[in-house]
């Protein structure tokens, strides 16, 4: 068990064996980050069990916000310290307490790991984590489940845990706008029949690509776009009315829904776009098949 700042502490599972060593070191909050509960602590220390492997697939990110509730209540008490640990100590916690001092202190996730590894040489996080704590960093030192990033970040989380693309969460599709009151928001709507089908918000907007040369390696050029319209398409985030399409299949068509005219494809693997970037999971509908419609706001007199 290794104090990391005031208050703060960095251990595995071994450091936890010992309920009367972690009193007498001023320890008062246990928040284990792991596959296993340790119940025997919670009659003794204010505790969080949070269940993540330490793996590719492991989902740290959307398990951030809690433990980070968690610290920052804890280390806001007088007299509180705090053990973060997982089995080894090396990694699940690690990754969690440089997400602490990342929101903290508002450094990149570099300049705190250098910080860390310093205090303990060994820590070693899975690449995944890295990947996690980066998107952590491009969202602002906070989880914004309204990013457009974090949407992707979830879509890929998904097709990794439901491999044959069945009983997908509700969650991962956005309210169908064509079933709903109109929002005060913009929407796309079918060229041909004007049915609503996704809002702005719904567009997963992505960094452009190299153009021309990414599909050098193919046999035909791609069209050829101006600068202002690299991307042909809008890559969204799956909509209600896409569900029946989607589920238990890896690519296909995607149809309007009341005029059953081509939109656009998706591939749960990826697909790449006009502009060169390869995008995954990936649900493109074509800008020459949708029209942006805004929202009047009508003023009183």
């Amino acid at each position: 068990m290794i104090c990391v700042l005031p208050g703060l502490y960095l251990g595995s599972v071994s450091d936890v064996t010992d309920s009367q060593y972690l009193q007498q070191t001023g320890i008062t909050h246990v928040l284990t980050v792991d596959s296993v509960a340790q119940d025997h602590l919670q009659h003794l220390f204010q505790t969080k069990f949070v269940n993540i492997l330490d793996d590719s697939s492991a989902d740290l990110l959307s398990h951030l916000p809690e433990c980070l509730h968690f610290l920052k209540e804890a280390l806001g008490m007088p007299r509180s310290s705090v053990l973060v640990h997982c089995q080894a100590g090396v990694s699940r916690s690690a990754a969690v307490i440089t997400a602490y001092m990342m929101s903290t202190t508002e450094c990149t996730f570099e300049e705190v790991y250098r910080r860390l590894h310093n205090i303990k040489q060994d820590i070693k996080m899975n690449d995944e984590f890295v990947n996690q704590l980066t998107l952590f960093e491009a969202m602002g030192y906070d989880v914004d489940v309204s990013s457009a990033s974090y949407k992707q970040y979830r879509l890929q989380k998904v097709t990794e845990k439901y491999p044959e693309l069945q009983n997908l969460p509700r969650e991962v599709f956005a309210l169908d706008p064509g079933s709903v009151g109109q929002a005060k928001e913009i929407l796309f709507r079918c060229r041909k029949c004007r049915r609503s089908l996704f809002r702005a918000g719904s567009i997963l907007n992505h960094a452009l690509g190299a153009g021309p040369a990414s599909f050098l390696n193919k046999r035909m050029t791609p069209v050829q776009v101006s600068d202002s319209t690299k991307c042909t398409s809008f890559f969204v985030e799956p909509v209600q009315w896409m569900e029946k399409s989607l589920l238990g299949v890896i690519d296909g068509q995607l149809l309007c829904p009341k005029c059953n005219s081509k939109l656009g494809s998706f591939n749960w693997y990826g697909e790449q776009c006009s502009c060169g970037r390869w995008v995954t999971p990936a649900f493109q509908v074509h800008k020459n098949r949708v029209d942006e419609v805004k929202p009047i706001e009508i003023h009183g007199r």
